[in-house]
């Protein structure tokens, strides 16, 4: 362990760390001796109600943190149905796997993180575990998978007690946002769907995103203050129909029925109206600013074309007058100057309908007035960094079952709710 006549300080620390791990290994090993075999003070029963039967002790290598150990434990059969049991398996948490929870945790966040080749290579060095990269992909999304199965009885348990609620302390300013994005797919999760490619087809599926905060107080100039930690995400590749009901149930989760006021923050998009419509039909609901600015923006384009300078000029004359709310004489000054070209003219009209349409939702001085954000910056990170930064990396394509896997796994760390998560899983 020498380099250039010096003591090589990394190679002494991989070393001792190897053989900490190995004594590590070697007790917990002991610990397990005895786990889940011997002799029962009661019958082993089998789902079908039979008392099974001991086929004696088997031995199967459980892969942990501390490196492998060998874990020796009594199988029982039924003997009506030849259905197979291990106790000291479900004692454990290691049934039907040889990756212990401690890893499985580990395999999984990084998996969440990080492409699973990388992944892969973080484990072995930051942890000294080694695993291939298809394991961190098997059980990333295992976990992710068994998070919404979870996520999804509790929202269950949420909307069978709505009926059943009564309100009491109201809360602050209750935010709801959503957003779709796309996630690239495997030509067979593809087949048959329109997109957006000059073909018509598509290369990927809108993942649906929602979001849920919460908001006590403004700053000195009276601009509306996120209050910390208070985001939670769900998401997933879904119906609207379903999505409604998965957002609607993080909503009541998060203290919807006893928020003072709620708003809703969005885009515009129809499935956005309609889910507010069906969930939350007495919040406030807003079009995001930013978004409405790119409208007007796309409106000026198609209207002077020809004259840049003077496109700028009107751009900023309406966008101040989008700041005041004041959508309808924005409308009204565009159906006078529409083009003569008739596929600028579909555009343009098309916009105008836009504004028409969410002009409620665009009151944004009274908006501002009330210390209400205006803008759904938020949802909008959640879509570049709950999903794009794990899921549309360059060169991926997902299968569903793989992308909403993830995806559930990604919703549960940004809204910190894994330790719940495996905390109630093992209780």
């Amino acid at each position: 362990m020498a380099r250039n006549n010096q003591h090589d300080l990394e190679s002494i620390e991989h070393a001792l760390r190897a053989a900490v791990l190995a004594a590590g290994a070697s007790i917990l090993s002991e610990l397990l001796a005895g786990i889940g075999s011997g002799r029962r003070q009661e019958p082993v029963l089998c789902t079908c109600g039979a008392a099974m039967l001991s086929l004696g002790r088997k031995s199967k290598p459980l892969l942990t943190i501390l490196g492998e150990v060998k874990f020796s434990r009594s199988l029982f059969q039924c003997p009506l149905c030849a259905a197979t049991r291990f106790p000291g398996d479900e004692l454990l948490d290691v049934v039907g796997t040889s990756r212990s929870p401690g890893l499985r945790r580990m395999m999984a966040r990084a998996g969440s993180r990080a492409t699973f080749k990388e992944a892969q290579q973080d484990l072995a060095v930051y942890a000294g575990v080694t695993v291939s990269t298809k394991d961190v992909e098997r059980v990333a999304e295992a976990t992710g998978e068994a998070m919404e199965r979870w996520d999804a009885h509790e929202r269950s348990v949420l909307l069978e007690q709505v009926a059943e609620h009564h309100p009491g302390k109201l809360s602050p300013l209750f935010y709801i946002a959503m957003d779709g994005t796309g996630i690239p797919m495997v030509l067979p999760e593809l087949l048959g769907r329109k997109g957006k490619q000059p073909d018509g087809s598509a290369k990927t599926r809108e993942a649906k995103l929602g979001c849920v905060f919460t908001q006590t107080t403004t700053d000195e100039e009276g601009r509306p203050v996120r209050d910390p930690d208070s985001t939670s995400f769900t998401g997933a590749i879904e119906t609207a129909e379903v999505f409604g009901k998965r957002i609607y149930a993080e909503a009541v989760r998060r203290g919807l029925l006893h928020a003072e006021k709620v708003v809703v923050l969005g885009d515009g998009a129809e499935w956005i109206r309609n889910l507010v419509e069906l969930h939350f039909p007495q919040a406030t609901q807003i079009v995001d600013l930013y978004h409405t600015r790119e409208h007007v923006a796309a409106l000026c384009k198609l209207l002077w074309a020809s004259d840049s300078r003077f496109e700028r000029a009107m751009r900023l004359r309406w966008w101040k007058l989008l700041d005041r709310g004041q959508i309808e004489t924005i409308t009204a000054q565009a159906a006078r100057l529409l083009p003569e070209d008739q596929k600028a003219l579909a555009d343009a009209l098309r916009e105008i309908a836009y504004l028409e349409r969410n002009k409620k939702r665009m009151r944004y001085a009274a908006f501002r007035a009330q210390g209400l954000f205006v803008g759904s910056g938020v949802i909008e990170a959640g879509c570049k960094t709950v999903v794009g930064k794990r899921l549309k990396q360059s060169g991926m394509e997902w299968t569903l079952r793989g992308a909403n896997a993830i995806l559930s796994l990604r919703c549960m760390f940004v809204s910190g709710r894994t330790e719940e998560f495996w905390t109630q899983r093992v209780a």
